[in-house]
């Protein structure tokens, strides 16, 4: 899991918290089922069973992978609409190819983000490159989807492409936690992706016994995905483990601690911290449209049957 990393963390800025904040609590820790998207690509469904006031302004979350495929194996989706919200694709390990009906693309890899809004509509496809299905490897990453509010629901599309080398590196006082601030904003530092609905989202790699409190914004809800490894959440030290998603409750900042013992194949643990600032209008989604109201949606598959979204290109170099 290489992602994006530095050889010594102390040489990074600190995170601290203030001595008088209210921890979270922990609310819940649901384990994520498993599936296939796409193509046949394995994933497991991280915010299965929570409650979407909890989740809210987060749809869906997909770990895909880790999976080791064989040459010929990879796969990807095939073209796809989507209306209505953002796509995050966050990748650790593999190659996709990313390519769009607006005109967005691109190749992402071992710490890069594609960060689609989707907006009023367009169709897209994600897969492995060629050489990639040959050769078969390595293939990890995570899909987040972000809603947008009705305002914005049909915005014109836009597509960004973030470097891993762009994310903004911190690290805990002591050293023991890497922080990657892929979008929103860390006591006081901010990450590249530019969102429309205000979120944060930090993957953090916590060290064999290391412990890392993290200033959060009260107006934001607070999810800890496990990403790999073992370790506990909140003050009271929660047990979780990888394909867990823990739920925190009001308060101005969260808790992650590693266990001492990890897998051999998982020397740290790694989470995906996420927090927005809740939409709290009412949802219509099914399958790519997240929507406001049921008319909304049928307009949506109306648009998409009638070549509204877009168009798939002649040839589009996958």
């Amino acid at each position: 899991m290489p992602a994006v990393t530095v050889e010594n963390p102390l040489t990074l800025p600190r995170v601290t918290v203030p001595a008088d904040t209210t921890a979270r609590p922990v609310l819940a820790v649901k384990t994520a089922p498993s599936g296939f998207e796409g193509e046949g690509f394995p994933v497991r469904r991280a915010f299965a069973g929570i409650n979407y006031k909890y989740l809210d302004p987060f749809i869906m979350m997909d770990q895909m992978g880790e999976v080791e495929y064989a040459a010929g194996e990879p796969k990807g989706t095939p073209w796809h609409p989507h209306r209505g919200f953002e796509t995050v694709t966050y990748l650790i390990d593999g190659t996709f190819v990313h390519q769009d009906s607006n005109g967005g693309g691109g190749t992402i890899k071992n710490g890069d983000t594609q960060w689609m809004t989707a907006g009023s509509g367009l169709l897209h496809i994600e897969a492995p490159p060629e050489s990639l299905v040959m050769s078969g490897g390595l293939f990890h990453g995570l899909q987040l989807w972000v809603n947008l509010p009705a305002k914005d629901k049909m915005m014109a599309p836009r597509y960004q492409d973030i470097r891993g080398g762009q994310v903004r590196l911190l690290t805990s006082p002591d050293g023991g936690a890497l922080l990657r601030v892929i979008a929103g904003g860390l006591d006081g530092h901010e990450g590249p992706g530019i969102t429309h609905t205000p979120i944060t989202m930090v993957h953090a790699t916590v060290r064999p016994g290391a412990e890392v409190t993290l200033p959060w914004r009260e107006d934001f809800n607070g999810l800890a995905y496990v990403l790999a490894g073992r370790g506990s959440v909140g003050a009271e030290r929660r047990p979780v483990q990888v394909g867990q998603t823990a739920v925190f409750g009001a308060g101005g900042s969260l808790t992650v601690r590693a266990d001492e013992q990890q897998d051999s194949h998982t020397p740290d643990l790694e989470v995906v911290l996420l927090g927005g600032q809740p939409i709290r209008e009412p949802m219509a989604h099914y399958g790519p449209f997240v929507m406001n109201t049921r008319e909304e949606l049928q307009q949506a598959f109306e648009d998409f049957q009638k070549g509204r979204l877009g168009s798939v290109p002649a040839v589009h170099g996958m």
